[in-house]
């Protein structure tokens, strides 16, 4: 099987990539209680970068002290502390050449542990929270909706951390407008019901977050990679789309496209690209993002499978592709698949942090032995 698209270099900003692919965020809850990086998340990055990965994107890290955090154990960019770690985990990373992208993650409604939410409107969750040890159960709260105050504090903390990952080291932030959390739920209309500038149609519903990618674009270094990732289905609704199918992500896109972005990541929370990114007329949301935008996709969703990541690379629907269950067994993929060695099948246990982070331990002892014949 020919994997020559998915080897070919691309230039991501002032960056030249290796090949066409990615690590997609993972949640991991492998920080501290304080959301400070650990010797084992070192570990876990580094082994994906000498794995043979170009491009990598880490787990969702919070923005702010007040409402963002998302998860127990999720790592934090807002303190002298965190900054430090995670200036460890990029160093890792770069050894083996590879960039490194910090994923800025605001939670909103959908946080697993403060008790207090913001969103857009005051709209229940759908689905209940998950059962992680030490976290909260039951339904999700009422969120209060966001005042203007509420706004400006976000903002704030989205261009606050974005400094600091200037300071630590990182090539770039993405942005997490998907999955259900705080920016998709302005873009969701059942979650956005706002009468002002934020709610009604699909520009307002979009202002937030372009205000924000544009704040943060401002205050970093015109090298900086600034990127948005983008999805239908949510953590809590796994079956959402997007009400008028390739009609809506038209409008979507057209409407990112005044942003410039540096990539677009589309992402298919499920798990399938075909089910969650391909429409009844033959178009994909990647497809779609990539021939209106007119910036680098990133396409994400099983593509594992080998010759769908080659189809899209190929047929110029996306410019990389975002590995996630698959990296997880296999955090040297990409050497793998060029060597044509066999892949490790993954098992639903490597969800689980502490058993992920051992295994990766192991494939990282592994290239050091196979490096050092």
């Amino acid at each position: 099987m020919s994997t020559n698209s998915l080897f070919n270099q691309i230039q991501l900003q002032e960056h030249k990539l290796c090949n066409r692919l990615a690590v997609a965020p993972m949640t991991r809850r492998s920080a501290t209680s304080e959301g400070v990086p650990t010797r084992a998340m070192i570990d876990y990055y580094q082994a994906f970068a000498s794995g043979g990965f170009s491009l990598i994107i880490t787990e969702g890290i919070y923005t702010d002290n007040l409402f963002s955090q998302t998860d127990l154990n999720q790592p934090g960019l807002v303190n002298q502390e965190q900054l430090e770690g995670w200036k460890k985990v990029v160093a890792g990373v770069h050894k083996s050449n590879a960039l490194i992208i910090g994923q800025l993650m605001h939670g909103g409604s959908l946080s697993q542990c403060r008790a207090k939410t913001i969103a857009p409107s005051a709209i229940q969750p759908k689905g209940l929270r998950a059962t992680e040890k030490g976290g909260l159960t039951g339904p999700f709260p009422i969120p209060k909706e966001m005042s203007e105050e509420d706004l400006a504090e976000v903002k704030k903390g989205y261009v606050q951390a974005a400094l600091l990952a200037t300071k630590a080291g990182f090539d770039g932030v993405e942005l997490h407008s998907a999955n259900g959390y705080l920016f998709d739920q302005f873009l969701t209309p059942h979650t956005n019901l706002r009468t002002d500038m934020y709610g009604g149609n699909t520009y307002n519903r979009l202002r937030f977050l372009m205000e924000v990618y544009t704040a943060v674009k401002e205050a970093v270094p015109q090298k900086f990679i600034v990127g948005i990732r983008l999805s239908e289905s949510k953590v809590n609704d796994l079956t959402y789309r997007w009400p008028g199918g390739s009609t809506t992500a038209v409008e979507i896109f057209t409407v990112l496209k005044e942003l410039h972005a540096d990539y677009l990541h589309i992402a298919a929370e499920g798990g399938n690209w075909a089910r969650e990114c391909l429409y009844g007329d033959g178009s994909s949301s990647s497809g779609l993002a990539k021939k209106i935008a007119g910036v680098p996709v990133i396409a994400n969703g099983g593509l594992h499978d080998i010759q769908i990541a080659e189809s899209l690379i190929e047929s110029q629907q996306a410019d990389l592709i975002s590995i996630g269950r698959a990296a997880l067994a296999n955090p040297d993929w990409p050497h793998r698949i060029a060597a044509g060695k066999p892949l490790i099948p993954f098992f639903k246990e490597l969800i689980k942090p502490s058993l992920t982070l051992q295994h990766t331990q192991r494939v990282l002892e592994e290239q050091k032995r196979e490096f050092s014949q």
